[in-house]
C-alpha cells in the first residue's frame, strides 16, 4: 500500500477527531452578570454592570483548559443605578460610548498549578492590553437542553491604562473615582444549540 495514502488517511482522521472534539458554548445571559466596582472618594465603592453583552467559548477538553473565549459588551449599556452618573460614564471622560461602542476580550482559559485563569487581550476605547483574571470553575451539570457550566471570573484593571481619564481629586488627594476597577463576572453557559433545534 502506498505510504503516502496511509499518512494522508491518518492526517484526515486526526483532523476529523480534533474538529469533533471542539464544543461551542454560548452565554446564558439571563443567568450571567458582568459587574464592576470602583472606589468613590476613597471611602466607599460604587458598583455597576453592563446590560448588553455576549460571548462564546470553544472548548477542547472537559476541564476547559485551553478553551478559546470571546466576549463583548456595549459600553452604552453601563448601569450603576444613577442616570446622571451613567451619562458621565458614557462620556469622553470614561468610555466615550459614541466613538467606542464596545469593549472586547479575546483569550484562553489556562491553568497554573491548581488555579484557573482567563488570559488574553482586553480592548477598551482605542487601547488593547494583555490582562489575566482569576477563574473559579463551578462545574458542569446536565441541563434540560444539554450540559450547563458555571464560572466566576475576578480581577482588577487600571482604568488609566485604557484612557478612562477622569482624574478629579478631593482635598487630601484621594480620587473621586478610583483608578483601579474590580471586575466580577458570574457566567453560566450552555452548549450551542443547532439552528432549528427543539425547545
Amino acid at each position: 500500500m502506498n505510504i503516502k495514502i496511509i499518512f494522508s488517511g491518518l492526517f484526515l482522521l486526526c483532523s476529523s477527531l480534533m474538529v469533533s472534539a471542539q464544543t461551542m458554548w454560548t452565554l446564558d445571559k439571563s443567568h450571567s452578570k458582568i459587574g464592576f466596582a470602583v472606589s468613590h472618594m476613597g471611602i466607599s465603592e460604587v458598583e455597576g454592570s453592563f446590560g448588553e453583552f455576549d460571548g462564546s467559548v470553544t472548548s477542547t477538553s472537559e476541564d476547559f483548559i485551553g478553551s478559546k473565549v470571546e466576549f463583548a459588551a456595549k459600553t452604552a449599556s453601563v448601569n450603576t443605578g444613577n442616570e446622571r452618573r451613567d451619562g458621565h460614564l458614557k462620556s469622553d471622560d470614561f468610555f466615550n460610548a459614541e466613538s467606542y461602542p464596545e469593549l472586547k476580550f479575546s483569550g484562553k482559559i489556562v491553568k497554573e498549578g491548581a488555579d484557573y485563569f482567563l488570559a488574553g487581550n482586553l480592548t477598551m476605547r482605542d487601547v488593547t492590553k494583555a490582562e489575566k483574571f482569576k477563574v473559579k470553575y463551578n462545574g458542569t451539570i446536565e441541563g434540560r437542553r444539554g450540559p450547563v457550566s458555571g464560572f466566576k471570573i475576578q480581577g482588577d484593571i487600571n482604568r488609566f491604562d485604557y484612557n478612562l481619564k477622569f482624574d478629579r481629586a478631593i482635598p487630601g488627594g484621594d480620587l473621586v473615582v478610583g483608578k483601579m476597577v474590580s471586575i466580577t463576572a458570574n457566567i453560566e453557559m450552555g452548549v450551542k444549540q443547532e439552528e432549528g433545534g427543539g425547545n
